[in-house]
């Protein structure tokens, strides 16, 4: 390379690389290590504020009602012991309200994201008089809190026959408004020019749907997914109202009637609250991967 090259080189960089905006340099300039310890002192205090809480839970749940009583804001007891934990298994049946958690909110979720991907393809993908209005329906639906449409689901629900019964606990929570708004603004992100190669081979809706759609859309709905799960999880009204027997009960309503049944057994609620968050940790790490997938590759797998 000769040094004319050099000199080219060097006098066009500033052209294939723009200095940034002079309206960044200062604040730039500004954030340097003081900026970053700001902002790692402030992740530091959220991270606790966040933490502290689930560890006091766990504590509460280790101790004894005199160790309790004596000092509630400690977090480590002073004499560790599992009778709260032995109190929620053999006092409740736990495995099978588990299993009723497990079908609640699983069923439930996998129901809903069938549901609220088939609407939201539509929505974003086909053409029909009168889309925008349905899509702004759906809308409205999310400023009605759920507890003033609690009795009339109940009284479809006491209709159809379906009190005390999976049915009734997993049908009426099987579609969500605001499931169908994120995926439909994801969808809505997806080239269309997909959509219109596979129309030319031949598919249909069904088939783009199933073959271009869904598959580009993991990272979606694994965040729906976890969202969905974890809300159904700890939900206890629904099954409170629904439910009347252990056989149907879920976690949230067994705890909560297990208090008011046999006054208030701090260290065997926080056992049990403790035990009923197992699975949400276990579902938010197995989806915790498409989170950072990255958007800017749909189109390409």
């Amino acid at each position: 390379m000769t040094t004319s090259t050099v000199m080219t080189d060097s006098v066009r960089a500033p052209e294939t690389v723009p200095a940034p905006p002079k309206w960044v340099r200062p604040v730039m300039t500004g954030l340097g290590k003081a900026g970053r310890v700001a902002a790692w002192a402030v992740l530091v205090l959220a991270a606790l504020a966040t933490i502290v809480p689930f560890l006091w839970m766990l504590g509460v749940a280790f101790r004894t009602p005199a160790d309790l009583y004596a000092d509630p804001s400690r977090i480590a007891p002073h004499v560790w012991t599992l009778d709260g934990f032995r109190a929620v298994l053999t006092q409740l049946p736990f495995v099978r309200l588990a299993v009723n958690s497990f079908v609640f909110a699983g069923g439930t979720t996998l129901l809903l994201l069938t549901v609220d991907s088939l609407c939201a393809f539509a929505l974003a993908r086909l053409s029909f008089r009168g889309r925008n209005a349905v899509f702004l329906l759906v809308l409205t639906t999310l400023m009605v809190p759920f507890q003033i449409v609690l009795i009339p689901l109940f009284l479809t629900v006491f209709h159809l026959g379906w009190l005390d019964t999976f049915k009734g606990l997993i049908i009426p929570r099987s579609v969500s408004a605001l499931g169908i708004f994120m995926l439909r603004q994801f969808f809505r992100t997806i080239p269309r020019e997909l959509d219109e190669a596979a129309r030319i081979d031949g598919a249909g809706p069904f088939r783009i749907y199933r073959q271009i759609i869904l598959p580009l859309s993991g990272p979606a709905l694994a965040t729906l997914f976890v969202i969905q799960f974890m809300a159904l999880w700890n939900d206890f009204l629904w099954p409170l109202v629904i439910t009347s027997s252990d056989d149907m009960r879920t976690l949230p309503a067994a705890l909560t009637l297990f208090s008011s049944q046999s006054g208030i057994d701090h260290a065997a609620l926080m056992a049990g609250a403790s035990i009923s968050l197992a699975p949400l940790a276990i579902a938010f790490l197995l989806a915790q991967r498409f989170f950072t997938e990255g958007i800017a590759t749909t189109g390409i797998k």
